[in-house]
């Protein structure tokens, strides 16, 4: 694979070389093919089944990189999990990947309840004596087979897998190295937590292109005076975050070009960037460039970009996700998959290379999304947009319950679901909040049992407490109200329409 390919090539013409920091810390070139060798050669000698999946388990650490490096070329693919995921999802995602091996990267101890895997810290495996194997291509994945899987939210309230390959992987990095002003041994920010496919556009085409990774954690996140000491000592040239996370820095007086003095490209994802965001940057970091990007995990990270320009930023209120890159393309279709009139809004359908097999055992799931266009792979994104007469692709918003928030995507039904199965609720609705064409937050409509609480917060409160066991912490609304009853349609299903009304009022 011309990935892992490039990776070794830089890793043993310069072995000395950074490939990652993190506040803990730090991991060159030479260490890191070495470590993921050491890694590779433990999971050979394990007799592990090859088509069953490593579950990689830990936060914003160089030994993740290792792991992944290490699962894919003995064979194997990956699913990264952060720290942040709650235990019975975690479950879940071992149920539905039948993985037979947890790799714990963090000083952390994962207890699965009466969930049985074997699980392996990572100082434990480097560690042991392995006797002297060859990593060299041929046991490396490759082609088709999975090189990652990351779990996204589902609407049953069970996680779905999405399998990305090799093949579709290297369509994206090719893209990103190839497209984008990045190469050349360059310092990139990583924002995005490894369970999240953000954190792919700027972990293998940094070490595609030689450059270095600095990592940023939750706890910088959550301490914003740790997280901009760090920002000044990055040296970062290539920021890739959602708008979201940006939008926070922007906040404080003191991001701009004297903090970053180095920074020369903005690479966004995840989900609707503002005009507004855009203007900031032009006056704080006159030197840097914006590019705006968009993609499902489901075609691996981000298929279309275009950069922003001060032009742009007046012509449009709501800025264009540009166009496909070279070996792809959308179409814009309606309700029958039939293609829509130029300028007609539709939902896109993404076709080519990068677009993934579909969901890990979950056949059903996949045809209802994936199917091959004209012999090439699709993907049915759920996403509306238009493409207007220069063949800019403009976002519109999802057509179904799946959102956007903060750049991730969730499914509202899947969180719904969790909040109906709470002791305290007899049912409930989730509803986006919308500034700007943008989610803001989630709100969350409750009929509640019978309970014991004096105060609506306390029963906020417990409410949280469930949903916290069984729900990552993004994925719990920010605001609750409760009702007596929700307006319903004829068919019996809540009324969002009338209750966005009600609630807005």
């Amino acid at each position: 694979m011309e990935l892992l390919n490039s990776i070794r090539s830089f890793s043993t013409s310069n072995p000395d070389q950074l490939a990652y920091i993190s506040p803990t810390e730090e991991i060159t070139y030479g260490s890191l093919w070495q470590q993921s060798d050491q890694i590779a050669a433990f999971l050979l000698q394990e007799n592990l089944n090859q088509d069953l999946p490593i579950l990689v388990y830990g936060h914003m650490n160089a030994s993740m990189i290792t792991s992944f490096l290490g699962c894919v070329k003995a064979g194997f693919s990956y699913i990264p999990v952060d720290l942040s995921i709650p235990i019975e999802r975690i479950i879940k995602i071992l149920n539905s990947s039948q993985a037979e091996l947890i790799i714990n990267t963090s000083s952390q101890e994962l207890t699965l309840d009466n969930f049985t895997i074997s699980t392996m810290h990572y100082e434990t495996i480097l560690a042991k004596q392995l006797s002297e194997m060859e990593m060299g291509p041929a046991s490396w994945v490759s082609g088709d087979d999975n090189f990652y899987i990351i779990y996204t939210s589902g609407s049953t309230g069970n996680p779905k897998g999405v399998q990305i390959s090799a093949n579709n992987l290297q369509s994206f990095v090719d893209w990103m190295v190839g497209d984008f002003p990045i190469q050349g041994n360059l310092r990139f920010l990583n924002q995005a937590p490894y369970s999240f496919d953000l954190s792919v556009m700027d972990l293998y085409p940094a070490l595609a292109s030689g450059g270095t990774i600095f990592a940023i954690t939750k706890e910088m996140i959550a301490k914003p005076k740790l997280l901009f000491d760090a920002l000044a000592v990055s040296k970062t040239q290539v920021w890739t975050s959602t708008p979201s996370f940006v939008q926070m820095c922007l906040m404080d007086p003191t991001f701009k070009e004297e903090l970053l003095p180095e920074l020369r490209v903005f690479l966004f994802c995840g989900e609707i960037l503002p005009v507004s965001i855009c203007r900031l940057l032009n006056e704080r970091f006159p030197k840097a460039q914006i590019f705006n990007t968009y993609g499902p995990t489901e075609a691996t990270v981000a298929v279309t970009s275009i950069e922003v320009t001060a032009g742009m930023l007046e012509t449009y209120q709501n800025l264009p996700i540009g166009k496909t890159k070279g070996d792809t393309r959308i179409l814009i279709v309606d309700e029958n998959g039939l293609p829509v009139q130029p300028g007609e809004k539709g939902e896109m359908m993404i076709v080519g290379p990068s677009v993934s097999k579909g969901y890990l055992g979950q056949p059903e799931l996949t045809n209802k999304s994936f199917y091959l266009y004209n012999g090439e792979q699709a993907y049915r994104t759920g996403d509306a947009a238009y493409i207007n007469e220069d063949g800019l692709i403009f976002y519109k918003g999802r057509i179904d319950f799946q959102i956007k928030l903060h750049g991730y995507r969730m499914e509202l039904e899947e969180i719904e679901h969790h909040i109906a199965n709470c002791q305290y609720v007899k049912s409930a609705a989730v509803i986006p909040i919308y500034q700007d064409e943008k989610v803001e937050y989630l709100l969350a409509a409750i009929i509640p049992e019978r309970h014991e609480f004096e105060k609506e917060y306390q029963l906020t409160s417990a409410i949280k407490k469930e949903l916290a066991d069984v729900l990552p912490a993004y994925m719990i609304p920010r605001k609750f109200a409760y009702y007596e009853e929700l307006p319903m349609t004829a068919n019996g299903k809540m009324d969002r329409i009338k209750f966005r009304e009600m609630v807005l009022q």
